[in-house]
C-alpha cells in the first residue's frame, strides 16, 4: 500500500491566507453532495452532515483495501439566496439555500455513494478566495470587501455559489479560531 494521500497538501485550491483576496484556476473536483435550504443552526444542515461523513468514511475505507489511502477532506458548502444581501447586509439565514460536500478522490466505487447523498463533479474555473478566520458570522465584512471591491477592480464579476471551505471542525474549535476558504467564482467583467 502506498501512504496516506492528504489532498488538501496536493491540491492548491485547499490554500488561501488571511487578509489576502487570491485568483486562482480550481480544477473540476468530484464531491459527495447532499442539498438543503434554511439555517445552518438548524436541524436539516445537521441531518446533511451527519449523512456525509459516514458515506465518506466508507468510501475511504474502501479505497484502502485497493491499495489507496486518503484523508477524509473537510466539510464544504456552497450557498445562494434569491437575495444575496441575505449573507452580507441582511444576513437573514432562513432564506439561504445550500448544497454540503466533501471532496473524494477519483476512482471511487460509486456503488457504495448512497443515504440520500449523491456523487457530483464540481467545474469552478477562475475564482478569488481568501480565509476567514472568525466565527461564521463575521464573514459578512469580508464577504463584503471581496464582493464588492476587489473582484470588480480586477475586472472581474460574480458567476456561479458562494463557495466555503470549513478546515476547522465547528464542533471542536472555538468560533474566533475557526478557519475558513472563502470563495467566489469569477468571470470578466463585460
Amino acid at each position: 500500500m502506498t501512504g496516506k494521500t492528504d489532498y488538501k497538501r496536493e491540491i492548491d485550491a485547499y490554500s488561501a491566507r488571511r487578509g489576502q483576496f487570491r485568483i486562482l484556476d480550481v480544477p473540476d473536483l468530484r464531491y459527495l453532495m447532499i442539498d438543503g435550504y434554511g439555517d445552518p443552526n438548524g436541524p436539516a444542515f445537521t441531518e446533511a452532515v451527519g449523512a456525509l461523513y459516514p458515506v465518506a468514511y466508507r468510501l475511504k475505507f474502501a479505497a484502502r483495501r485497493q491499495g489507496r489511502d486518503h484523508v477524509v477532506m473537510p466539510l464544504e458548502g456552497l450557498w445562494w439566496a434569491d437575495d444575496m444581501d441575505s449573507f452580507t447586509t441582511a444576513r437573514d439565514k432562513s432564506r439561504w439555500h445550500w448544497t454540503l460536500m466533501i471532496m473524494v478522490p477519483d476512482g471511487i466505487d460509486e456503488d457504495l455513494v448512497g443515504d440520500g447523498v449523491r456523487l457530483g463533479t464540481l467545474s469552478e474555473g477562475r475564482c478569488v478566495q481568501t480565509m476567514h478566520v472568525g466565527s461564521f458570522d463575521d464573514e459578512a465584512a469580508v464577504l463584503s470587501r471581496m464582493h464588492d471591491e476587489f473582484i470588480p477592480a480586477q475586472g472581474l464579476r460574480m458567476t456561479g455559489l458562494h463557495h466555503e471551505i470549513y478546515l476547522s471542525d465547528a464542533r471542536r474549535t472555538a468560533p474566533e479560531k475557526r478557519r475558513t476558504i472563502l470563495r467566489q467564482p469569477v468571470l470578466p467583467a463585460r
